[in-house]
């Protein structure tokens, strides 16, 4: 279907953002060619099937000026992260960049190199390593380091490291505290609806273009190989900690809390080189993902920014992260640090200062600026995350849904609501007219939330889909943030051209396969249908024997229960199996051999028969 031109609204918000922003700060441009070394042949990194699973090449038309279909700031901020190749940060510490949506460092030690996160895939953590090695020779791998608890740091290292490499101690892997059972329960509890609006967040269904995908801000969109985990070797768990790897010394220090749960910086005395995980990048990040996930806290965020300004601060001459690009010289990492530090602190206080005066988290997204100082730095913009969803994380995180008006304690859901709402404004019909008037009048907001309801009473009114895809679209190209912008253009794309499911899967097997028994049962416990289940009384025990542990569940009131305890002979069932086939008889697999059963078999095919699946192509923006 047609796109539309940029409405004049648009065209001129375009062109008040660049008279009015810094562009002729330029220093971001050289900070990300430095070091340039090389980049791969061909852009294109495939599978074993010779799928491409990452094409660089697909954003080379992030050149030159901004068009009018992009916010001029996002794409300013897209031409830097699009740069792709081997980069030197110093001598003896280097990255990848722009072959994924993070960034894979290498630091070299006496006899080989260490690795810093792995990226997404297995496929482009390989071709990562294969282009260092182009440039810097073939050192081997002696230890990789995840820096926190998210896919686009771990789920590539199955592509450079063996699980045999880690178990016989040739590759150590260093994780923070906690780091796998954030991994695996990020990637399964929530893993199926947090996969379908990732793939709106990434804009994975988008055409890349002016038009359309241009970039998520912190990197440019997710690889689509597959993903994988290994099982750290060494948990670092205080602030403080040292670890001398192939030669080189490492101080970390933990940021849990953070950007994620289990995360960690570190300096390298070395390369007098500070990694700042993903707590200190070139955007305003997320408090509150898009995608989904659990509130983060920026005042801890900000508070351990200040502790490794105060640890490491003083002796540093290059900081680097797991995305964009790196800060070089000690007066300006001091700097970039502080407005990091302080960019997170003035958000929390100020919103729990309004807070406090009875702004509700809406009204206060409204309401906060950024000081001067701040606004004045490329990195505080909100290509990531933004004022406006951080500030009403900010408020969840405290004060939950509820904003206290007791008028909005109780309200319809969305389609019965919507649908009263255009009875009592007149009609679809009359709906459409009102919001065709604020489309023409640049109230695209005004515009999008009437259109909300007209499609939520009526999926299939012709007129109303079409405005709300324009609508969308307009509101797409005046954002400066890449997730708000993909959000937009894939609900558009989803009105006109129907639901695109999940473009990536989730759930990947090698992930789930590191569940504990305790995760797979809360994984199941999940998915139990409670009003099917209301009148069922189940008890089964588990023997996972590889494992050498016994587990008694019971269902009753629609909840799954579990202990772990000794078998019971009364007990109606015993299953005895190794935990993968655990794991395949949790995800439907009742036929294949593998398991030792004790007494009524019916138990199990009862409590198999009310487990839901979840739905990868839930609806978005239609009810």
């Amino acid at each position: 279907m047609q796109q539309r031109e940029p409405e004049a609204s648009i065209r001129e918000a375009q062109a008040q953002a660049l008279a009015s922003l810094p562009f002729d700060d330029v220093d971001d441009f050289a900070a990300a060619e430095r070091g340039f070394l090389g980049t791969l042949d061909d852009p294109k990194i495939r599978n074993d099937k010779g799928d491409v699973v990452w094409d660089a090449s697909t954003y080379d038309f992030i050149q030159g000026d901004a068009p009018e279909t992009v916010h001029p700031s996002l794409w300013r901020q897209s031409t830097l992260v699009a740069k792709h190749g081997l980069f030197e940060v110093v001598e003896g510490l280097y990255q990848v960049r722009g072959l994924d949506l993070s960034v894979m460092s290498f630091i070299e030690g006496d006899t080989g190199v260490v690795i810093v996160d792995s990226l997404i895939s297995k496929e482009t953590g390989a071709a990562a390593l294969e282009l260092y090695r182009r440039h810097r020779g073939d050192r081997p791998v002696t230890a990789v380091i995840f820096t926190h608890s998210h896919i686009d740091h771990f789920g590539g290292v199955l592509g450079f490291v063996s699980e045999d490499d880690v178990t016989s101690g040739r590759v150590q892997i260093l994780a923070p505290e906690g780091f796998l059972e954030h991994s695996v329960a990020e990637n399964v509890y929530a893993g199926v609806a947090m996969g379908r609006r990732a793939g709106y967040m990434f804009g994975a269904a988008l055409a890349r273009g002016p038009r359309g995908a241009v970039g998520a801000g912190l990197g440019q969109t997710t690889s689509t190989g597959e993903a994988t985990i290994l099982t750290p070797s060494l948990d670092v768990t205080t602030t403080g900690e040292k670890h001398t790897i192939d030669g080189v010394e490492f101080e970390f220090q933990m940021a849990p809390g953070t950007e994620a749960p289990s995360e960690m910086h570190f300096y390298i005395p070395r390369y007098r080189a500070l990694c700042m995980a993903e707590n200190a990048t070139h955007t305003l990040h997320n408090l509150l993902t898009l995608r989904g996930a659990v509130v983060r806290d920026p005042h801890v965020w900000s508070q351990y920014l200040t502790e490794a300004i105060e640890r490491f601060g003083g002796e540093t001459e290059v900081v680097f992260a797991s995305h964009h690009w790196p800060t070089w010289g000690n007066a300006e990492i001091n700097r970039f640090l502080r407005i990091q530090r302080d960019l997170y602190g003035y958000l929390h206080d100020q919103t729990l200062r309004l807070l406090n005066q009875g702004y509700n988290g809406a009204e206060i997204a409204e309401m906060i600026q950024l000081p001067p100082a701040l606004e004045a730095s490329w990195s505080t913009h909100g290509y990531y995350g933004s004022v406006s969803h951080d500030v009403k994380a900010i408020y969840q995180r405290y004060m939950g849904w509820f904003d206290g008006n007791p008028a909005r304690l109780w309200p319809h859901p969305p389609k019965p609501l919507a649908e009263r709402y255009v009875a009592a404004i007149g009609g679809l019909d009359r709906v459409v007219e009102i919001a065709q008037e604020a489309f023409d009048g640049g109230d695209f907001r005004w515009a999008a939330t009437l259109l909300d309801h007209a499609v939520f009473t009526d999926a299939d009114h012709a007129a109303a889909r079409a405005l709300y895809a324009d609508t969308l679209e307009q509101l797409a190209y005046g954002a400066e943030n890449g997730t708000w912008r993909n959000f937009y253009l894939s609900g558009a794309t989803e009105l006109r051209e129907g639901n695109f499911g999940t473009p990536t899967a989730t759930n990947a097997p090698l992930i789930v396969a590191q569940l504990t028994p305790e995760q797979l049962f809360d994984a199941v416990a999940i998915r139990v249908d409670g009003p099917k289940a209301w009148d069922l009384s189940l008890a089964i025990d588990v023997t996972v024997s590889d494992l050498g542990r016994s587990f008694h569940l019971s269902l009753d009131n629609g909840v799954l229960i579990y202990v772990e305890r000794e078998p019971d002979a009364s007990t109606p069932l015993g299953l005895t199996l190794t935990k993968p086939r655990l794991i395949r008889l949790a995800g439907g697999d009742t036929e294949s051999e593998g398991i030792e059963v004790r007494g009524d078999i019916g138990v199990l095919e009862q409590l198999l028969g009310v487990l839901d699946q979840g739905d990868p192509a839930f609806e978005i923006v239609l009810p």
